[in-house]
């Protein structure tokens, strides 16, 4: 699944939008989008899943245009992750299971065999299958991320589309998410575009970053041309200062605070 973003602009009335954004990722890439609170990255992921209308641009999944995709087709080639997972008392097995909605027929009120045999394998391949019996609210936030994973991924989507995932997760659970979308973008092919706050994080998981500011794409790239000290500072108006981990080779940023920096001078 090749995802071409051809000059879309949307947005807000007046208020805020995201203009001339131009992006191209082949299949099975893992890609994240960065950038400073307000630099436009929500509103970019609404634009991508039809929740505001393009002002202008388009959007093609293998050269087939989003926007003209009926509601069903477009479930069945993209799934979507929210940063904050409904909180319900239904059982994590049926909550899964509302992901096979857009494969339902017509006056089809009932889970096919497919349906069942297909929640059950994400939920066994994201380690949710244990919790299938208990309802959603008795879960830890970590685990109500990896059952909203298991729901999209039931979908069986060509584009999986999260929307800071992690954000409100400890250090424990963010890995173990990320891991898990790591392995399944290598395992299932399947193309990836992530919000993430953390530049560490994004750095060491994403094979590709589109950073952005004041509504536009400040520069894209790969992790180590994306994530230098100049880039960052002056898109975050903050010092710092970019190593390479010695292990994965990929970028690590470092902050330094104001009273180092006055102590240095």
């Amino acid at each position: 699944m090749h995802l071409d973003i051809k000059n879309i602009s949307c947005g807000y009335g007046e208020s805020f939008n995201i203009k001339n954004i131009n992006v191209g990722i082949e299949k099975g890439i893992f890609a994240g989008i960065i950038g400073p609170n307000g630099s436009g990255k929500t509103t970019l992921f609404k634009g991508l899943t039809g929740d505001l209308d393009l002002k202008s641009g388009e959007v093609f999944l293998d050269k087939q245009n989003v926007n003209k995709l009926s509601l069903r087709k477009k479930a069945q080639r993209i799934a979507v992750v929210s940063q904050h997972t409904e909180i319900t008392d239904m059982s994590v097995f049926d909550y899964v299971l509302m992901g096979r909605m857009p494969f339902r027929k017509h006056f089809h009120f009932f889970e096919s065999k497919t349906d069942i045999e297909t929640a059950r394998k994400y939920m066994k391949l994201t380690n949710v299958y244990r919790f299938k019996d208990k309802p959603m609210s008795e879960l830890s936030g970590g685990e109500q991320q990896l059952a909203a994973i298991a729901r999209a991924l039931t979908q069986e989507p060509q584009l999986l589309l999260l929307d800071e995932p992690t954000s409100h997760l400890d250090i424990t659970h963010q890995v173990q998410i990320l891991n898990l979308i790591q392995e399944l973008n290598e395992k299932l092919e399947l193309t990836v575009l992530i919000i993430i706050h953390d530049l560490n994080l994004a750095g060491e998981y994403c094979d590709y970053l589109l950073m952005m500011k004041d509504g536009e794409i400040f520069v894209q790239g790969e992790p180590s041309e994306v994530l230098n000290y100049q880039i960052i500072e002056d898109v975050y108006n903050t010092v710092v200062i970019t190593r390479e981990n010695p292990v994965s080779k990929k970028p690590v940023v470092f902050l330094v605070s104001d009273r180092v920096m006055k102590n240095t001078k």
